[in-house]
Formats: structure tokens, sequence, C-alpha cells
């Protein structure tokens, strides 16, 4: 069994890893020329003492949908 300062030693690399995806993710939109204005770790997700640390994608306006959408499907078809 864990020890409450190993939970939290995990907890924290959980959220840090969170962290950097989501900078990962924000750096390839942006190079698609998409901005995810709510993209962020769900500050809920990182609350307890095991948090989740889930990425919140957020909502976004018809175009940057319709611009994620093909460059999904470019880098399906191998185009991208």
């Amino acid at each position: 069994m864990m020890t409450t300062t190993e939970r939290r030693r995990a907890a924290a690399g959980r959220v840090r890893e969170a962290e950097d995806l989501v900078a990962r993710l924000r750096e390839g939109f942006a190079g698609m020329g998409i901005v995810l204005p709510s993209l962020r770790i769900d500050p809920l997700s990182c609350a307890g003492d095991e948090p989740a640390a889930l990425v919140e994608l957020g909502r976004c306006n018809l175009d940057t949908a319709l611009r994620l959408s093909r460059a999904l499907e470019a880098k399906g078809d191998g185009r991208a």
C-alpha cells in the first residue's frame, strides 16, 4: 500500500504529465492554425487524494471545429 507521501508524489506527477500534454496539444494545434481557447487541465479532476488530471479540450466555434476535422481527415489520408 502506498503512503500518503507516495500518493501525493504520484498525483503531482500525473498533473505535470497533463500540463506537458496540454502544452504539446496547444503547440500542435497552433502548427495547424487551430486555437482551442478552452484547452486546459480540468481543475476538478485534480481535486482529491488521487487526481485523474483530465484534459479539457473545451468548446470551439464551427470554423475551428471544421479546421480540426479537416486536419484529422488529412492526417488519416496521409496528407499531413
